[in-house]
């Protein structure tokens, strides 16, 4: 890297040393000067660590000429933004005209006026200097807009696992569910996006955003009082009816989150389709609305199977967890009636990656065992 108070460095690019001298002449009063006698040593000298900040370049060399050192420079990311300017005893217009359309800034020709080449270079010193200005401003810029978007990317993830975090706090059975059911949506989410029922909304950016959000589908479980939610047995229908508007209570808490900022959130739009409609079914027997059919979200499609699917293999206080052929057996009975057709036929397509995700995010050995010693306890007579 050149010192900030250091001449400018000129590359010569001639085959005679009489023009050779002549140049270093002229500009070793302003300019350091590097010489290359022929085509192949410019170029190396140009793609050097100490590159030149402008190359005066003469066209009939041996070898390569000037016309074809131009071209490998322009060629190259790494000199493409050195200016050359042709210096030559070749004066035609039509010589000129390919020189520039090469790529070179300026054309001299041929005896050289000293005043004349200091004028013109110092012009494309000037203008290289700005054109290195506005270069590094638009990286700078660039690099801020990544910055900021992995910022927001964070604040994000840092926002839902907060959220999350709270449903965790009071559901103990919570913390693999919510990263098991956002691996399966997500799966499920990938095997359906080239129909064209889903094409256009499933997006590589829906689905990322489908996955980040998916933790917040029982958000609302936070507003649903301990003796309903830790409740080691089956709801009474009053108790049932009271743990059903977790789903309200979710969209309501993520609706309060966007109020608080005074906008819409952009990825919080699926969450709230995910928390509020994931219990609605298919022929319309779900809940909170009795949403049917294409009514409920595509989002929320896609996680009503997952969270159904996890639910039945699950352990709860109240229950063993289902053989994974049982639950199949369960989703695919719900075809068409539960769930969207087409999603269990993904599902059905798939789910040896839903084994999967499941086996990875298992429960622990000692929370599985405590959740079984609490079945034992709760079960019909114990």
């Amino acid at each position: 890297m050149k010192a900030l108070n250091s001449k400018p460095t000129i590359l010569v690019v001639d085959d005679t040393p009489d023009n050779i001298d002549l140049l270093r002449a002229v500009l070793e009063d302003d300019y350091r000067t590097k010489i290359a006698v022929n085509g192949e040593r410019a170029l190396k000298i140009a793609a050097g660590s100490d590159q030149p900040d402008l190359i005066l370049l003469d066209i009939m060399m041996p070898g390569m000429s000037g016309y074809d050192v131009c071209r490998a420079l322009k060629a190259d990311p790494a000199t493409v933004n050195i200016p050359v300017i042709f210096v030559t005893a070749m004066s035609e217009v039509a010589d000129e005209q390919l020189g520039l359309a090469l790529g070179a800034v300026d054309y001299i020709t041929k005896p050289i006026s000293a005043p004349l080449v200091l004028a013109r270079i110092k012009t494309q010193l000037g203008m290289k200097h700005m054109q290195d200005f506005l270069r590094d401003q638009n990286h700078y810029l660039e690099s801020e807009v990544e910055r900021r978007v992995r910022e927001v990317a964070a604040l994000q993830d840092v926002t839902i696992h907060a959220m999350a975090s709270l449903a965790e706090t009071r559901d103990s059975e919570t913390g693999n569910h919510i990263r098991r059911t956002s691996h399966y949506l997500r799966a499920l989410a990938e095997q359906v996006r080239h129909l064209p029922r889903f094409r256009e909304f499933l997006t590589d950016k829906t689905i990322e955003l489908l996955f980040k959000t998916a933790p917040l589908h029982d958000i609302g479980k936070v507003g649903i009082p301990d003796h309903i939610l830790l409740k080691p047995g089956r709801f009474e229908p009053h108790e049932m009816a009271i743990m059903q508007t977790h789903t309200t209570l979710g969209r309501d808490a993520i609706l309060a989150a966007e109020r608080e900022l005074g906008i819409e959130v952009d990825f919080l739009k699926h969450a709230k389709e995910i928390a509020y409609s994931h219990h609605e079914k298919w022929d319309g027997s779900g809940y909170p609305q009795g949403l049917a059919g294409e009514q409920i979200p595509i989002s929320a499609r896609l996680m009503a199977l997952a969270d159904v699917y996890d639910a039945l293999i699950s352990c709860r206080i109240y229950k063993d967890g289902m053989r994974h052929e049982e639950a199949v057996k369960i989703i695919l009975d719900g075809r068409g009636t539960h769930f969207d057709a087409d999603i269990v036929d993904a599902f059905l397509q798939i789910q040896d990656q839903f084994q999967a995700i499941a086996s990875r995010y298992a429960d622990g050995v000692r929370e599985l065992a405590d959740k079984q010693r609490q079945v034992a306890a709760f079960s019909p007579g114990s």
